[in-house]
C-alpha cells in the first residue's frame, strides 16, 4: 500500500507513474487532491474542462465529465489504464483518491515525486470552483 501527496503535482504527470505502478499490482492511495496543479494558461484550461462538462448533453447519456477534485484526478489515471480490460480494471479498483487527508491515513508514511511544475498552473480546487463545486466550510 502507497500513500502519494499529490499536493504541487502535475496531473499527467502524477497519473502515468500511478498507472504504471497500479499495473504492477500496486495499491495506491492518492491524498489532497485539491492541491494538484494543471499547468498552463488557466483560462485555456477552464474553457477546455468546460466543455467536456457539456459534451454529456442529456441525463442519460455520456459521457460524464466530473467537477470534483478527486473524480477528476480518479478520472484522469483511468484514461491512461486498459479499462476496457480485465487487467485494467483490477488495477483502478486499486486506487482510492481522497480530499484532504482521511484519519486512517494521518499516520502513514506518505511519497512525493519530484515532478517539475511550471510558472503557469491552476490548482483542481480552483478548477472545481470555476466548474460550479460549492465547498463546505
Amino acid at each position: 500500500m502507497t500513500v502519494i501527496d499529490a499536493s504541487d503535482m502535475p496531473i499527467g504527470r502524477l497519473a502515468s507513474l500511478v498507472a504504471k505502478r497500479l499495473l504492477n499490482g500496486e495499491e495506491i492511495f492518492i491524498v489532497n487532491a485539491e492541491r494538484a496543479i494543471i499547468n498552463g494558461n488557466k483560462e485555456e484550461i477552464i474553457s477546455r474542462y468546460r466543455r467536456k462538462r457539456e459534451i454529456g448533453g442529456t441525463k442519460r447519456k455520456g459521457p460524464y465529465f466530473p467537477k470534483m477534485p478527486h473524480m477528476i484526478i480518479k478520472r484522469t489515471v483511468r484514461g491512461m489504464l486498459p479499462y476496457q480490460q480485465p487487467k485494467g480494471r483490477n488495477a483502478y479498483k486499486k486506487l482510492k483518491v481522497y480530499i484532504g487527508v482521511p484519519d486512517e491515513l494521518k499516520d502513514k508514511e506518505m511519497e512525493r515525486l519530484n515532478l517539475k511544475k511550471s510558472v503557469n498552473y491552476i490548482t483542481l480546487k480552483e478548477l472545481s470552483e470555476y466548474l460550479g463545486v460549492k465547498w463546505q466550510k
